[in-house]
């Protein structure tokens, strides 16, 4: 699957774009986690549950639990919101 990641991210995978492998949400990230060691910390809290200020989307629609299923082959999209003055 084709991962795109957040600016905020890119320091983990030095690049925009990224593959994973998984058939759900969950097994993406942890398949990120394996490739890029501390990125899922980034976005998914200690209750496992995605952080606020991220949001991920898979066929242009948004995915909120990590056992949501993923179609192989296709993109997911982290969106990280970012703040400041």
């Amino acid at each position: 699957m084709r991962v795109l990641v957040p600016s905020a991210l890119q320091s983990y995978t030095g690049a925009n774009w990224v593959e994973a492998e998984g058939a759900t949400l969950g097994e993406v990230l942890a398949d990120l986690d394996r490739r890029y060691p501390g990125i899922r910390f980034r976005m998914i809290d200690e209750r496992d549950r995605p952080r606020p200020h991220v949001r991920f989307f898979h066929r242009k629609e948004a995915v909120h639990d990590l056992a949501a299923a993923l179609a192989p082959g296709e993109e997911l999209l982290i969106v990280q919101a970012l703040s400041g003055g």
